[in-house]
């Protein structure tokens, strides 16, 4: 068989597993063939259900992403152990020792897949509107990630697009502004960036992105569209651990906010406050953000 027709073949099978649904073997490229599943869902939701009703929108797209991610799950990873945003008791913390709580199955799990269905649902519910995701992620006991993050990949299916750790982006260019000492871009929320991320930006003279979903703004970072990322409003473990895991492959830094390493599957799922940024960027920016942070 000739190199074009072995070529032809492959590029035939391929489209062929695709077409029926069966996805990758190997973890990281198995999060974007996940993430893109999902982000063709809610595409199909958006078309069927349209923007008259903006609640109703984001209830149906939460509702098939979450139920699309966790029977997909459920089928090729059964062994595995999963946190999605939309499970019913997915924001408590578990304590031992507290009566009538169970500890959940993934606090023993060697393998987790931290899922947010749909990352930015107020800018899914809106007309025009690309910045929203679905993020995957998986958590592994044994990964040599500083966070524990085996894999992951972030679906924003409005722009067509997709970063992932199976083919991780290229590091972000220092754009001339920032290298010769220029404003220093900080994504932010379009609808309610926190008072010390404001107060942040004015000392250091950087200008601040509005932009949707947590997920949109690490990409932003990721390809260069904007230098950091700062939030400490309240978060959780799926908001950021799919686009940590990637800029953590792209080689960014990404912390907390004082510094400390991100940490997930945690008994506590709630994950407050990080920052991801270039990594020349880095002690400038915990030093500034360590004089504005609100008290505890």
């Amino acid at each position: 068989m000739g190199e074009q027709t072995k070529t032809s073949a492959r590029v035939a099978g391929q489209r062929d597993g695709a077409e029926s649904g069966t996805p990758p073997v190997i973890d990281a490229a198995f999060a974007r063939w996940l993430a893109d599943r999902a982000g063709q869902e809610l595409l199909r939701v958006r078309a069927e259900v349209g923007f008259a009703d903006g609640k109703a929108l984001k209830a149906a797209g939460d509702k098939a992403a979450h139920d699309l991610l966790r029977a997909e799950l459920a089928r090729w990873r059964p062994a595995d152990a999963v946190l999605s945003e939309e499970d019913e008791h997915a924001r408590v913390a578990w304590r031992e020792g507290e009566p009538d709580t169970v500890r959940p199955d993934r606090l023993t799990a060697s393998r987790v897949w931290i899922v947010d269905p749909l990352d930015g649902t107020r800018e899914f519910s809106e007309e025009g509107r690309a910045d929203w995701a679905v993020h995957v992620a998986l958590w592994t006991a044994d990964s040599s990630n500083p966070a524990c993050l085996a894999a992951g990949a972030v679906a924003m299916p409005a722009q067509h697009r997709t970063i992932a750790t199976d083919h991780a982006p290229a590091y972000p260019p220092m754009p001339l502004e920032a290298a010769t000492g220029g404003v220093i871009r900080i994504a932010a929320s379009r609808t309610r960036p926190p008072a010390f991320v404001t107060a942040l930006a004015e000392e250091l003279g950087a200008e601040l992105v509005p932009m949707g979903s947590a997920g949109v703004k690490i990409a932003a970072v990721i390809n260069g569209e904007a230098d950091a990322y700062v939030h400490a409003g309240g978060q959780y473990e799926w908001d950021s651990a799919a686009p940590v895991a990637v800029a953590l492959a792209t080689g960014l830094h990404a912390s907390r906010v004082d510094g400390t390493p991100l940490s997930y599957n945690r008994a506590d799922p709630k994950l407050p406050d990080l920052v991801v940024c270039r990594k020349d960027l880095a002690p400038r920016l915990l030093a500034a953000i360590s004089r504005h942070l609100p008290p505890e």
